[in-house]
């Protein structure tokens, strides 16, 4: 947790920072910059999934029985929000290959900056899902909010926030709408310029993942 963000972790492995400021640099090649966001979320997902519950199994080593710890069922669904968020959709399926994957749409309105909702569905039981929220960027906070308050009208309860990076004003909107919710960033960045953009920043995630403009 930080200071300023208590429901914020930072994840700031030397790996990530390292993939993270060629991320940042607008010479690297769409395939280069789509190849280190999966790297850069199996990463993060290892810290993620933290705390995710084991049990006791007995099983049989070549030389003989032993106890040994295994993932306790606990079910998962992973939402990125389009389109950028399906960047880290890969990776993290690469950890979790039995999540379920559930979708929202969200558009940013370029006037008023309002995330307007085109498309969601989610897998039956949000209940009983333990659910992953992802996308590269939490600038100006709305898109995240608007998505994690959707998720949570489909009974879900146990959810946590995952991107790349966050602005400071991003965080205080998130949390003051979802105290509940953690938060999980490789960097938070100085600030948001005029048209909503996280500076310094990466630029338009969806555009780097895509090579669209």
């Amino acid at each position: 947790m930080t200071k300023e963000f208590p429901n914020v972790q930072l994840i700031d492995h030397p790996l990530i920072q390292h993939k993270l400021t060629i991320m940042r640099d607008k010479n690297t090649a769409t395939q280069d910059f789509r190849n280190l966001i999966r790297e850069v979320s199996i990463i993060m997902g290892y810290e993620v999934l933290r705390d995710l519950p084991l049990e006791d199994v007995e099983i049989d080593t070549p030389l003989e029985k032993m106890t040994g710890k295994m993932l306790a069922g606990k079910k998962m669904c992973i939402v990125p929000i389009l389109r950028a968020g399906t960047g880290f959709l890969d990776g993290l399926l690469q950890l979790v290959p039995s999540a379920r994957v559930g979708h929202i749409g969200l558009y940013r309105d370029p006037e008023t900056l309002i995330p307007v909702e085109y498309y969601m569905k989610m897998p039956e039981d949000l209940a009983n899902r333990q659910v992953i929220v992802v996308d590269p960027m939490l600038a100006t906070g709305h898109s995240a909010v608007a998505a994690v308050e959707r998720i949570k009208d489909c009974d879900a309860t146990d959810i946590k926030f995952m991107c790349l990076i966050a602005a400071p004003e991003g965080l205080k909107t998130f949390h003051e709408a979802h105290p509940d919710v953690t938060v999980y960033t490789a960097a938070i960045d100085r600030q948001l310029n005029d048209h909503g953009y996280i500076l310094p920043g990466i630029g338009d995630a969806g555009d780097r993942i895509f090579g669209t403009k």
